[in-house]
């Protein structure tokens, strides 16, 4: 399991058009990967799971994932929302 602090860099954060491109990602890895914000923790496959976070610019998130391609799917999570090395 990989387990992985990140923030939401998005400008807008994660509202509905950035929330259905997250949950595309996760859904590309066979891992089971959970997201977890404010004590609340959601599969990030799930769009109305991930809607109900409410995401906001700035906010600090656990990626979580689980599986044969964990590494792979928390850092593309992870670069999703900003945080990509340049």
């Amino acid at each position: 399991m990989i387990i992985r602090e990140s923030t939401v860099k998005l400008p807008n954060g994660l509202e509905a058009r950035p929330v259905a491109m997250f949950v595309q990602i996760a859904s590309e890895y066979s891992s089971e990967i959970m997201i977890e914000a404010d004590g609340k923790k959601v599969n990030a496959k799930s769009i109305m799971g991930m809607m109900s976070l409410s995401l906001a610019p700035g906010e600090k998130v656990t990626i979580s994932a689980q599986g044969t391609d964990e590494v792979e799917a928390a850092t593309a999570l992870d670069d999703f929302l900003g945080n990509k090395e340049q």
